[in-house]
C-alpha cells in the first residue's frame, strides 16, 4: 500500500497584531510553525518508525497523525523548540506499544472454539450408544451388572470387586466374562 506524504501547506496566513519580522518562537513552548515544518520534514521518517513497530501501513499513518495531534496539544510542554522532533519519536513509539497491546489483549478476549468439543451429531450418536448401553446392562443378572459397573465403571481390580460384593475372585472372574458375553450379544442385536 502506498504511504501518502503530507501536501505542504501553503505560507502561514499573518496573525493579527502581529508584527512583520517579528520572533515567532513562544516564550513557553514550539510554536504551530515549527510543528507545521517538522511535519513536513520527518512525516515519512516517522511512518517508517512506526512501521518497525506495527504491521500495517493504515495502523502506522494512524500512529503518527496521534502523535501530531497529542504534541500540538501538548506543544506549550515542549520547552525547547528542538527537541520537538524525538518528543515525536517518542509518541510515535508509546502510541505503537498501545497500538500492540490493543491487539494482544483482543486476540486473547476472543473466545476460541474447544478442541475436543464434539460436534451435535457426535453428541446425539454418543447419547444413542449409552442408552443401548444403559438398555442392556439392566438385562443383565443382578451379580454380572454389579461387577461390570464396579470394575468398568468404577475403575476397581477384581480382588477389590470380590472384597466389596463378598464374593470369591474366580465368581468376578465369571460373572465379568458371562456378563460381557452377553452385553455383546444385545448390543450387536440392537445395532
Amino acid at each position: 500500500m502506498p504511504v501518502i506524504a503530507p501536501m505542504p501547506a501553503a505560507r502561514p496566513a499573518r496573525i493579527p497584531g502581529q508584527r512583520d519580522g517579528a520572533d515567532e518562537t513562544v516564550a513557553a513552548g514550539t510554536t504551530v510553525d515549527h510543528l507545521t515544518e517538522t511535519y513536513r520534514a520527518h512525516y515519512r521518517s516517522l511512518l517508517g518508525l512506526a512501521a518497525l513497530l506495527l504491521d500495517d501501513t493504515a495502523s502506522c499513518e494512524d500512529v503518527v497523525q496521534e502523535a501530531f495531534i497529542r504534541v500540538h496539544s501538548a506543544r506549550k510542554r515542549v520547552r525547547d523548540p528542538e527537541k520537538t522532533l524525538a518528543y515525536l519519536r517518542q509518541t510515535v513509539v508509546n502510541l505503537s506499544r498501545s497500538a500492540l497491546r490493543r491487539r494482544i489483549l483482543g486476540l486473547k478476549l476472543l473466545s476460541k472454539p474447544m478442541p475436543d468439543m464434539a460436534s451435535a451429531e457426535e453428541g446425539a450418536y454418543d447419547q444413542l450408544e449409552r442408552d443401548s448401553l444403559i438398555k442392556a446392562m439392566k438385562g443383565l443378572q443382578r451379580r454380572q451388572r454389579e461387577v461390570l459397573v464396579l470394575r468398568y465403571f468404577a475403575d476397581m481390580t477384581e480382588a477389590q470387586v470380590a472384597e466389596t460384593l463378598g464374593i470369591s475372585l474366580g465368581s468376578v472372574k465369571a460373572y465379568g466374562s458371562r456378563g460381557i458375553a452377553a452385553l455383546r450379544v444385545s448390543m450387536e442385536a440392537s445395532a
